[in-house]
């Protein structure tokens, strides 16, 4: 095959979510290829269309409904047998209509896999198999919550912060970054041992900023890596959650080839730690965004009230530091 000469097909997808967090696959039907296969709604860009109208397009030829709020997510390239497509998925989050199958297809309603351990049984499993090879990163991001709380003992006192912690995971927090510069190794692996436990007793994730041997001794799900790391790095840590800490194109690119799970950029807006200093603005965080492989979380001068503001311009979330708590 010449591959100068193979056309990449563009298609939209649809992450339908309701308030809950669960969101809908649907069923390939019998007469296509991959048939039986479950995957998000969707289908090919007309030439002329943008990759929204398409989505709103094949929404209602296949499900019968109107879509009134879509953020833009992420951008997948996946290469089958017969073809390589690319994957512009957005979120959606409201419609109007009733939903049913214009093609004669199966749907089926999905838990949020951010959910792992409720009063004791084992939650988030997907009901339905096989998934099309193409979303299985999908469902991973899908994992994430829209909200990442990064610690903040250094100014609260290490034990008001676990008090914090505490109440915010009964209240639903499900993703932690542990980042204390001020603390000796030892009192951070200390730390992290509560940390850990309080948030896998709720079924929440944490991530140590930096310390890729520390996060696997204590036994967190993952590592945050600062800039320097990613730049130096040259495999992906051994560690079920990875994520990169960026401040423009080139390192969120590189985030996305060191195989990451997901990124922060910043600052998007002035912060109160470093006055003066120079910030993205949500346009050129939307610029960087766009396009993205992985989930990215916003971070840098933001409220929770800024989460809808995040969402438009393609992010994942936000990520608060002393607003979190």
């Amino acid at each position: 095959m010449n591959t100068q000469t193979e056309k990449i097909v563009e298609v939209s997808a649809a992450v339908l979510q309701r308030p809950d967090g669960s969101f809908l696959l649907a069923q390939r039907p019998a007469d296509k290829i991959w048939a039986g296969y479950w995957e998000f709604p969707g289908g090919k860009i007309e030439p002329g269309e943008t990759a929204h109208h398409a989505l709103v397009r094949e929404l209602r030829e296949e499900l019968g409904i109107e879509v009134q709020t879509a953020y833009p997510w992420l951008t997948r390239v996946f290469t089958y047998p017969h073809a390589t497509v690319r994957l512009s998925f957005f979120r959606v989050t409201e419609w109007s209509g009733e939903m049913h199958p214009h093609e004669g297809q199966e749907f089926a309603w999905q838990e949020p896999l951010s959910l792992t351990l409720t009063q004791g049984e084992e939650r988030g499993r997907l009901s339905v198999d096989p998934i099309l090879p193409a979303n299985a990163p999908i469902l991973r991001a899908l994992e994430l919550s829209s909200l990442y709380a990064i610690s903040n003992a250094a100014e609260l006192g290490v034990e008001p912060f676990l008090e914090r912690l505490k109440a915010k995971l009964d209240m639903g927090l499900r993703l932690v970054q542990l980042r204390e510069k001020n603390l000796s190794r030892d009192e951070l692996r200390a730390l992290a041992r509560r940390v850990v436990a309080l948030a896998h007793a709720r079924g929440a994730k944490v991530l140590l900023n930096g310390d890729v041997a520390l996060a696997q001794e204590v036994g967190a799900d993952g590592v945050q890596l600062t800039a320097t790391q990613l730049a130096e790095l040259t495999e992906r840590p051994v560690l079920d959650w990875c994520a990169a800490s960026c401040h423009n194109a080139e390192e969120l690119r590189r985030a996305e080839v060191l195989g990451c799970d997901f990124a922060l950029l910043s600052p998007v807006l002035p912060t109160k730690s470093h006055p003066g200093a120079p910030h993205l603005g949500w346009d050129n965080f939307a610029s960087i965004a766009a396009g993205s492989s992985i989930p990215v979380y916003a971070l840098g001068g933001l409220t929770s009230d800024d989460m809808q503001s995040a969402w438009q311009r393609g992010a994942h979330g936000i990520a608060l530091l002393r607003q979190a708590w």
